[in-house]
């Protein structure tokens, strides 16, 4: 998965009004990290694996996307319909089958004879993950109060942003070492992990069977549209161009989408969309930036390692160590930019943020066939990597901000999904620049790059348009 840097769900963590209790808070604590680490672990590490998956099981190029979106399309798609299921059946048991899931896909994907059988693993680790990430953060978020919920949750942020950052590294390292099914078999302690400490000390003793049932009709509708658009973007992406059947999966996706939206509307608050989420001139907003600069950023992710091995010969290991700088610069800054957002409004940030990431994006045009690090890789991910500082902290103060309590659970997951759901898009575009090696590549990538920072400025422009100034005044739903 082209993951971008760990987002902190903090509605779903702060809107569990649900007090599980914690007689054992660091155990709780270290149980949601242990958890949300595997998803956040292996959407990093197969970036880097994308040349050694290709060659060993003979991808092409839409084969390298499906590699990435056949995890993102159940993560996307099912990631609130998993918080839903946690709510009334209890948080406890559905992070146990999330991980467990997970778990077993890894083993199916390390031990995978063919291309086909590696995707399907994917998808299961792709669900696995919508289980467990909404269900660790409303553990976290139930079994904290008061300074003590906001010391938890900032300690998993972290933490996922620490694992995000060692992924590719560590999986370069294997890779280099031993051999790409190894970057799977390192989920298979994590899981064992979680599951053991989630069964000691997490207590679930009441789930909220008297809630809506989940919304199984909207989460079919909402993975049948996403997966029709996906194949066919993928497939129009790529050198065969739109074709007929290209066209016609666009097509399904599309009228599956309008489904899906009339059915939320049907539903109401018993949607696993509310409709109110789309009451917010700002929420809207903030949504359509989240797509555009995340979907740009997914993007990044995937292709500046593609490239760095496929054309100047990197190590898989300093492909990944090459973005170290862009997690240590956000677990830095992220701090500063949530005062900054909360003393003069996230609008402001957002705009700025969302234009440096544009010029970072012109700098990766500098990166030609021999890709000096320190003087043409490095500056570009440093400016990339201030630019999303800026704008990730005051992004989660935005969305939190633009609905009343009741909301903010339900707009944090939507956010998420759609920032999952842009690097989906992204990476099915992208059918082009994976088809080129060597030499041959660095032409689309520049054109990719161009595209993204046209994405970057776009989402500025939202920000400037469609979000109030102080975060205080933005247009609550009620």
């Amino acid at each position: 998965m082209s993951t971008p840097p760990p987002r902190c769900d903090a509605g779903i963590a702060h809107a569990a009004d649900r007090r599980d209790g914690a007689e054992r808070p660091i155990l709780v604590l270290a149980t949601c990290i242990l958890a949300s680490s595997l998803a956040f672990v292996d959407g990093s590490v197969v970036n880097v694996g994308l040349p050694a998956i290709g060659r060993s099981l003979g991808g092409n190029a839409a084969d390298l996307q499906w590699i990435i979106n056949a995890y993102l399309l159940p993560l996307s798609a099912l990631l609130l319909i998993g918080g839903a299921l946690g709510d009334r059946f209890g948080r406890r048991l559905w992070l146990n089958i999330g991980v467990g899931l997970f778990g077993v896909a890894s083993l199916g994907c390390a031990i995978a004879p063919t291309l086909p059988w590696l995707l399907a693993a994917r998808g299961v680790q792709g669900l696995g993950a919508a289980l467990l990430l909404p269900n660790s953060l409303a553990i976290l978020g139930s079994a904290f109060e008061g300074e003590a919920k906001g010391r938890a949750v900032g300690a998993w942020a972290a933490t996922s942003s620490i694992s995000a950052a060692l992924g590719p590294v560590l999986g370069g390292w294997l890779i280099d070492g031993i051999g790409w099914r190894s970057i799977f078999l390192i989920n298979l302690p994590l899981a064992v992990g979680a599951v053991a400490l989630a069964l000691i000390a997490v207590r679930d003793p009441r789930a909220e069977k008297d809630r809506p049932p989940p919304d199984w009709l909207g989460a079919a509708l909402a993975t049948g549209a996403l997966t029709g658009l996906i194949m066919g973007l993928t497939e129009g992406s790529g050198p065969s161009g739109w074709t007929l059947s290209a066209i016609l999966a666009v097509a399904v996706g599309a009228a599956l989408a309008a489904g899906f939206v009339w059915t939320e509307v049907r539903l109401g608050d018993r949607a696993m969309t509310p409709p109110a989420l789309f009451g917010s001139r700002a929420l809207m907003g903030l949504n359509l930036l989240t797509m555009m600069l995340y979907g740009a950023l997914g993007g990044f992710l995937v292709l500046l390692p593609y490239l760095m091995i496929e054309t100047a010969h990197y190590s898989a290991t300093a492909a990944g160590a090459s973005l170290l700088p862009f997690p240590i610069i956000m677990a830095a800054g992220a701090p500063i930019t949530g005062q900054l957002a909360g003393r003069f409004g996230p609008r402001p940030l957002l705009a700025v943020g969302s234009s440096v990431v544009a010029v970072g994006f012109l700098l990766a045009l500098r990166i030609g066939p021999g890709a000096a690090y320190w003087t043409e890789v490095l500056p570009c991910v440093v400016v990339f990597a201030f630019g999303m500082c800026a704008v990730a902290a005051p992004l989660t103060t935005a969305v939190l901000s633009a609905v009343d309590r009741q909301h903010t659970g339900a707009a944090s997951g939507l956010n998420s999904a759609v920032a999952r759901a842009g690097g989906l898009i992204a990476v099915a575009l992208l059918g082009l620049v994976l088809a080129q090696h060597g030499a041959a590549l660095i032409g689309p990538f520049r054109s990719a790059a161009i595209v993204g920072a046209a994405a970057a400025l776009a989402s500025a422009a939202i920000a400037l348009l469609m979000l109030p100034y102080k975060a205080n005044s933005a247009e609550n739903i009620k």
